[in-house]
């Protein structure tokens, strides 16, 4: 498919959803600001998936060393709780039923079972395993120093966001439906984490990515 030649911006991201994973389809390479300050209540570090009861969000517990000043680089991963397997159990929960689960199942499932230091490493290391799982590379680079707004043409750090109000208008982005296991008893759930996709369509799951995204 046709690509954009100049960089997205984007922040780091848990497990992404479907707009977030299509803007490094999209685009011929990625930048992610790692020296941002952090902002909470973000996809920085939460997924939202889709399961017998619904949507579910996925939030890992972080420690931010200089407080309210802490850049995202330096976001640490707090395990005082067993947050790692609750999340594995959600997910297996969701998807165990699903199509392709067990094919993803034994590729996913080591990441939530080594404790990682750093949130910029896991979430980085499962966006890889997300495209090495589709026979694709990517081109995701780390940003070496704080990119001032309107420094890019597409930057999407703060508007790939759970709040609606946080969202803004993406004109290269077009949900497309396909199958959720769960989809009959509460309807289908658009740009949910990029595994609920993958998940329920396997080989399907580039395709339907392919056809959410528009060059306009």
């Amino acid at each position: 498919m046709k690509q954009i030649n100049e960089p997205v911006i984007l922040s780091t991201a848990y497990l992404p959803n479907i707009q977030y994973v299509s803007k490094l389809l999209l685009h011929s390479n990625a930048i992610l600001d790692i020296h941002e300050t952090y902002l909470k209540q973000s996809f920085r570090n939460r997924c939202v998936i889709y399961g017998a009861n619904g949507i579910q969000n996925l939030t890992i517990p972080v420690i931010k060393p200089h407080g309210n000043r802490t850049k995202t680089k330096d976001i640490q991963i707090e395990y005082d709780t067993n947050w790692m397997q609750v999340h594995w159990k959600a997910i297996v929960s969701a998807y165990k039923s699903s199509p392709f689960f067990e094919i993803f199942e034994d590729e996913l499932h080591p990441y939530f079972q080594k404790k990682e230091r750093f949130l910029i490493d896991f979430n980085q290391k499962l966006i890889f395993q997300l495209f090495k799982s589709l026979g694709l590379t990517i081109h995701l680079a780390s940003s070496t120093k704080y990119i001032p707004s309107k420094t890019y043409n597409y930057d999407f750090r703060n508007s790939i966001h759970p709040k609606p109000r946080m969202q803004k208008e993406d004109k290269h982005f077009l949900p497309t439906p396909y199958y959720q296991v769960f989809a009959n008893r509460h309807q289908f759930q658009a740009n949910l984490s990029f595994i609920d996709l993958m998940v329920h369509e396997g080989p399907q799951a580039l395709t339907i990515l392919q056809n959410s995204t528009r060059l306009k």
